[in-house]
């Protein structure tokens, strides 16, 4: 007769938590920096199909790393949770901050059960007020801890490495420009190689801007735009080729043929 396999659970809270980070380290990384007129978001993604950003509801942005298929499921339920307040209560009852502890609830959730596997996922939940005092930048991770993050966050990849790069050179108060120039450089920046300039189309790149007339402030930046606003950077270098094993970032083909089931976001 066989003894019966036992897993503390302090371990087995650990080996899903090393599960979820290694996911999440594959995918490249999402930089989130507040400048003058609001918030933007930059990412490494050449998928013009698969968005890392994304637009929840008027004032409210979305941003994550990770597996597409899991982090896709989670903005369908977030858009779905913000039309259904704004419609039944009023559009201002739609917050950063609700959204922010409604994911944290499902990641929480599906963290510490014991029946599947954790969410491959990190987000960031921005609302751009009508000061940029009243911005507010959430960044939650996989087992549904929440962070309330100024001046700038980097998640996924080599979130280390880029955050050390703006940190040394972040400025409150910047300019679009100036913003959008430190956020492609730190993510085109490595600590054992020639920094790389990342070509403009393989840049996702979206801003909460405050300064839009119309209610929706999100917008995208598209290849022109991007080339107008970066100046002369020098000879551009893709990125390297993903490791074999199944990446788990925008273009992760493994997760795109799963079925897209949203969890629920109460």
């Amino acid at each position: 007769m066989s003894m019966p396999f036992y897993v503390s659970p302090e371990q087995l809270m650990k080996d899903r938590a090393d599960f979820a980070r290694k996911g999440i380290a594959r995918g490249r990384s999402v930089v989130a920096v507040q400048y003058a007129d609001g918030i933007l978001f930059v990412s490494e993604n050449p998928s013009q199909a698969l968005h890392k950003v994304s637009e929840i509801y008027d004032r409210i942005a979305f941003a994550a790393v990770g597996r597409y298929n899991e982090f896709e499921n989670l903005r369908i339920a977030g858009v779905r949770l913000a039309d259904m307040r704004g419609y039944a209560y009023d559009r201002r009852d739609v917050t950063g901050r609700g959204l922010a502890n409604a994911y944290a609830q499902t990641l929480g959730t599906i963290f510490s059960s014991g029946g599947e596997k954790p969410y491959e996922v990190e987000l960031f939940v921005a609302e751009i007020g009508d000061a940029a005092a009243d911005d507010q930048l959430y960044r939650l991770t996989y087992d549904g801890q929440v962070a309330d993050e100024h001046g700038f966050a980097v998640m996924g990849g080599a979130a280390d490495v880029v955050a050390t790069y703006l940190k040394e050179r972040y400025a409150e108060g910047a300019s679009l420009a100036d913003a959008l120039r430190i956020a492609v450089a730190a993510l085109g920046h490595t600590s054992d190689a020639e920094d790389r300039v990342i070509p403009v189309e393989d840049l996702e790149v979206a801003v909460l801007d405050r300064n839009r007339s119309q209610p929706r402030k999100f917008s995208r930046l598209r290849p022109a735009r991007l080339e107008e606003l970066l100046g002369e950077r020098g000879p551009t270098a893709h990125a390297p080729e993903p490791p074999a094993e199944p990446a788990a970032d925008a273009a992760d083909a493994a997760g795109d043929n799963e079925p897209p089931v949203a969890p629920p976001v109460s």
